[in-house]
């Protein structure tokens, strides 16, 4: 069963060669597939060069193999390689730590007058909250200070790392395609509240939070239905001067209640700044001069600090949710743990390939670019990225790393995939989706009690096909 199509390139320079290829591609697909996912494969009348595929035990014994060491844009399933690369080498209690300090300590005068600046110096924290930046605005309150002269963000440890959030595909407002940073609360995102007037059969539109200088416009239409699912909201951010207008468009059924949608309104530098001042003034402090980018002095001391949560918990996050912004700074917090202060792309996909070659996988081909797999530029092989997996399941951290993984058929990304008895809750899978490219890796327990290795990858323009085969691997693998 066992089948690789690699090596062939030279048969193309004569046409009786070619002829002989394709003969012997025929072949090797029947042997290489069982029945019924040669018939599945048929049936997305993909190119049979589109797809890398490896299934394999996970003691290493190799069941299918299609284009093994054909470097392909894997999409989210990219994110496997950051969030693996994260937890081997910072490990599964790692936290990020963002600190409050000043020049000497705390020194507050009988007004609550700090003395000198705040330095807040940024951790990279992936998941720092609105709420968990109040409480530590709170904190600096419960401990006297009141008024601050200004605020020195020191982000330095990360380098140069901000993005155009338009740069990828032109939708810039979609928290998909945040910029990293290294002080960034809440994903950089904005949320924007619907709540249904039944009687005046409208919606009333809010925004989360409220900031100064941004306005809603528009409206969404009010339907009256049977709820069909996610309302489709359209938004267009325009900038006028200091004012930020939101445009609203749409439609949505008033059955379907209450909803929000997220946007990015801000860079993550203005809405990490408007936000503290606004949180600030509703804790009844006063900012002098405003906020600006500075590095923390030797001599400062820290007032105040907020700890995030573990490694394991945010990788769980990271990959059942895929969430491109939070892989982007796992890659970079490994880089600056491996490489130092100032990481950058390039210096955190060094750390992880450094992570990697480590442990012996082989990544001829590769490029991890931002981590993300939010890239045009991404490459991996199915057959490397069956072997990382493999490393993974026999690791003592195997258990954290399998339970970030979204489960067939109940939750993440594969919630309303593989439903079936005899598949739901049978695999921890990672998808990958863009626009020419399709891919699923994980595991799957058999009913046999054996658990499997499976990578699949296509690129393509019609990729999206290749949907009901993956899915139909998975079951095949599931029964047996």
């Amino acid at each position: 069963m066992q089948a690789v199509l690699s090596g062939w390139s030279c048969l193309g320079r004569v046409g009786t060669a070619l002829a002989l290829f394709v003969q012997m591609s025929t072949v090797v697909w029947a042997q290489a597939l069982p029945a019924e996912l040669a018939a599945a494969w048929k049936n997305t009348r993909l190119p049979e060069s589109s797809l890398s595929l490896v299934v394999q035990e996970v003691d290493g014994r190799r069941l299918i193999e299609v284009n093994p060491q054909v470097p392909r844009n894997p999409a989210s399933v990219m994110k496997l390689v950051s969030t693996w690369a994260g937890l081997s080498a910072l490990g599964p209690e790692y936290t990020w730590r963002t600190n409050f300090m000043a020049v000497g300590g705390l020194h507050v005068d009988e007004q609550g007058t700090l003395k000198g600046p705040l330095y807040i110096k940024a951790g990279g924290d992936p998941l720092l909250s609105v709420p968990e930046l109040w409480d530590a605005l709170r904190q600096l309150r419960l401990r006297g200070v009141k008024n601050i002269s200004e605020i020195v963000v020191d982000r330095s440890v990360f380098g140069s790392v901000t993005i155009n959030p338009h740069a990828f595909d032109s939708a810039g407002d979609r928290p998909y395609n945040a910029s990293p940073d290294a002080m960034m609360v809440g994903l950089g995102a904005s949320r924007l509240v619907f709540q249904p007037d039944t009687q005046a059969k409208k919606w009333i539109a809010m925004i989360d939070p409220p900031l100064p200088g941004v306005r809603l416009q528009g409206e969404v239409q009010w339907v009256d239905a049977v709820c069909p699912g996610s309302p489709a909201v359209g938004t267009e951010i325009q900038a006028a001067g200091n004012e930020i207008n939101i445009q609203l468009s749409g439609k949505a059924v008033g059955s379907c209640g209450e909803f929000s949608v997220y946007r990015l309104v801000h860079s993550q530098t203005d809405f990490f700044s408007k936000l503290v001042l606004a949180l600030w003034r509703d804790l009844g402090g006063t900012l002098a001069r405003g906020i600006t980018e500075g590095k923390v002095p030797a001599s400062a001391q820290n007032i105040v600090s907020h700890e995030s949560r573990s490694l394991s918990d945010l990788i769980r996050v990271i990959n059942k949710q895929s969430n491109n912004v939070m892989a982007r700074t796992i890659l970079l917090t490994v880089g600056k743990e491996l490489q130092g202060e100032g990481a950058t792309v390039r210096t955190g996909e060094q750390a992880v390939m450094s992570v990697l070659a480590q442990q012996g996988v082989d990544t001829r081909g590769w490029v991890v670019d931002n981590g993300s797999g939010l890239s045009r530029n991404g490459r991996i092989t199915a057959g490397g990225m069956a072997q990382m997996l493999s490393v993974a399941w026999h690791s003592t951290l195997m258990p954290e790393f399998v339970s970030s993984l979204a489960i067939s058929g109940v939750d993440g990304t594969v919630r309303r995939r593989l439903r079936d008895d005899e598949v739901q809750g049978r695999a921890h899978l990672k998808t990958g989706t863009l626009r020419d490219s399709r891919a699923l890796a994980g595991y799957v327990l058999g009913a046999s009690g054996k658990r499997y290795i499976l990578v699949s990858i296509v690129n393509d323009d019609r990729s999206a096909a290749v949907r009901p085969f993956d899915d139909a691997v998975v079951k095949w693998l599931a029964t047996q």
